[in-house]
């Protein structure tokens, strides 16, 4: 993201609320209901436990007249425990119908959690599917900081977006970062408004009445807040990347012109970064650029990333692709560890004005260094959810990596940079991870380094 301004009679009404009036599960049952939240440090009800999701089904139809949103989930999961019972995150939609492995599964809503009861328990290691049948007009959500995301309405359409918790305004789901996916969603819009989101685009149709459908493709695991979709009137780029991935560039009318030139320079872009980080993480790339509106930020979104106008210069498209490997490839275990995103992503941007702008990375250092805003916090220890994207995640985060290269020599540096996003590559990380990696490739201990520059609570006497 570039840096942006929740006794007997009792319990059985209970059960019967949960169960929706739907026979008890038999006496003797070994399962117990996963957990309705895996207690972030920052969001403690978001995610839930019990099963891990393998894959998404989405199928959504909009009407960006009424705002209403209709949508069925297919969510392919493996139980991670004997389950009688298992919650998704879901915000502000009502849901029609809900099934686990094809049978009808009761349902109970209390808040963004949105508890299923399947019809037989769930035993430990089964993979099973639960499809949830919902509809509504999805909201937008106003965050710690006073940004917004979440469903984002806008004249003639809609954009989605879901860092940190946003991406359950539009569909149910794990949404806590540990738990990645791969995606398909079917996307269907009136005539004359296109869609877009993650990944390839397998179809494109236009129905008798119409409608536009298109079909995208995300084979490579994804956290849910990295989900997107852009709806409305757009002129499209292509090109190719890399020999073999194809860039797909959406931008809205106005801003077509003005933003086409420095779109088509994404294959370049990733061709330099490529040659820094390694190989590019997935299958496709591109951006969406809108007007601004009420999106004040540009955001990492997997395989495309979303700029308002205002935010699509060069620094942030490196900033945002370079999140490809750093974020999305390589994502946080948790919300405490967001500067592994937002730091790499800032120092890519150092590397790459460096390398092909002669601005030494020492320079951006010592600006960032003598600028008190960065020293309100350590950069892994960000004091509460609307500091997650607060200068020192970004700026000290990538004075981390400064220090870090000053102090083991640009060769082991580069061999760090490039081994963490190959041996982590899809996979959640910590920044004890990050820390013991560093260490193992330089041989050395750097305990007195991640004291005073990622951890230390105050400004070094010296740069």
């Amino acid at each position: 993201m570039s840096q942006r301004s929740r006794t007997g009679a009792l319990a059985l009404a209970a059960l019967v609320l949960l169960t929706g009036g739907c026979t008890a599960v038999a006496d003797g049952v070994r399962g117990t209901p996963g957990a309705a939240g895996l207690r972030d440090p920052y969001f403690p009800k978001l995610g839930n436990g019990g099963y891990d999701v393998g894959h998404y089904g989405l199928t959504l139809a909009y009407d960006p007249a009424s705002g209403r949103l209709d949508g069925t989930a297919e969510i392919t999961a493996r139980a991670t425990q004997d389950l009688s019972a298992f919650n998704l995150d879901l915000a502000g939609l009502t849901v029609r119908g809900a099934t686990v492995d094809g049978a009808p599964a009761a349902y109970n809503r209390a808040g963004n959690e949105l508890t299923l009861r399947p019809r037989e328990e769930l035993s430990e290691g089964t993979e099973f599917r639960a499809t949830v049948r919902y509809s509504g007009v999805p909201r937008a959500i106003t965050d710690a900081d006073g940004s917004k995301e979440g469903w984002l309405r806008k004249a003639g359409g809609a954009v989605a977006l879901g860092e940190p918790t946003g991406s359950m305004t539009w569909f149910p789901g794990n949404h806590h970062p540990s738990d990645k996916a791969s995606y398909d969603l079917t996307l269907t819009v009136p005539a004359g408004v296109d869609g877009f989101s993650n990944g390839v685009r397998t179809a494109r149709r236009t129905g008798p009445d119409g409608r536009v459908t298109t079909v995208w493709s995300t084979p490579e695991p994804m956290a849910s807040y990295l989900a997107m979709v852009a709806i409305g009137r757009y002129e499209t780029g292509t090109a190719t990347a890399l020999g073999t991935v194809p860039v797909l560039t959406a931008a809205e009318p106005p801003v077509a012109a003005g933003s086409a030139a420095l779109r088509g320079e994404i294959p370049k872009i990733l061709a330099r970064q490529v040659k820094r980080f390694g190989p590019y993480p997935f299958s496709a790339a591109g951006a969406v650029v809108t007007q601004n509106g009420n999106l004040d930020y540009a955001l990492e979104t997997q395989t495309r990333p979303v700029f308002p106008v205002a935010s699509f210069d060069r620094t942030t498209l490196v900033h945002e692709q370079a999140h490809q490997w750093f974020g999305n490839s390589v994502t946080p275990e948790s919300w405490r560890d967001i500067w592994l995103n937002e730091g790499f992503a800032t120092y890519a941007e150092w590397l790459y004005s460096e390398q092909y702008e002669h601005v030494p990375a020492r320079t951006r250092f010592e600006r960032a260094f003598a600028q008190d805003v960065n020293w309100a916090f350590p950069p892994a220890a960000p004091p509460a959810a609307e500091n997650l994207f607060d200068p020192p995640v970004y700026q000290r985060g990538a004075m981390v990596l400064h220090k870090l290269r000053e102090t083991v020599g640009d060769r082991v540096f580069d061999e760090i940079l490039r081994g963490w996003a190959a041996k982590h590559r899809h996979a959640n990380v910590t920044t004890d991870d990050f820390t013991a990696y560093a260490e193992s490739v330089a041989g050395r201990d750097l305990g007195s380094l991640w004291d005073v520059w990622l951890y230390g609570d105050g400004r070094p006497k010296r740069p």
